[in-house]
């Protein structure tokens, strides 16, 4: 019994303190001050671009089947693929039921070697002929 009456009494205490901070005499509100020219906002730097790892930048030679397709002159892998892309997409190439599947024609088949490929195979072939 001795314990709950100690907690009543820290109770009341607690209950009388914060009535006296609520009755306690309020100041009056301070004169609003004229609005501080702000200095201007620093802009936070921009993170630059990822930059291109350079071995995909380098140029490299094309076979002579490859260079059917894309042109005779070294270029990065990159170009290779975007090249491929546009031939592929220029002569209607890929398969209309699945659009994974590329059909090779006259010049894509010393290339590809089958009759179809699929996208993901692609860089994989291209890589045996380039140099």
């Amino acid at each position: 019994m001795a314990k709950s009456a100690k907690k009543a009494a820290k109770k009341v205490v607690k209950k009388a303190a914060k009535k006296a901070v609520k009755k306690a005499p309020k100041k009056a509100p301070a004169k609003k001050a004229a609005p501080k020219k702000s200095a201007p906002k620093k802009v936070a730097k921009k993170k630059s671009a990822r930059k291109p790892n350079a071995a995909f930048m380098t140029p490299l030679t094309v076979s002579d089947a490859l260079a059917k397709v894309v042109g005779n002159k070294p270029l990065p892998r990159t170009e290779i693929v975007k090249k491929i892309w546009v031939y592929i997409k220029k002569n209607g190439l890929q398969d209309k039921q699945n659009r994974r599947m590329i059909n090779a024609d006259a010049a894509l088949k010393p290339i590809f070697v089958k009759d179809q490929i699929s996208m993901f195979e692609m860089a994989g072939v291209l890589n045996k002929h380039v140099k």
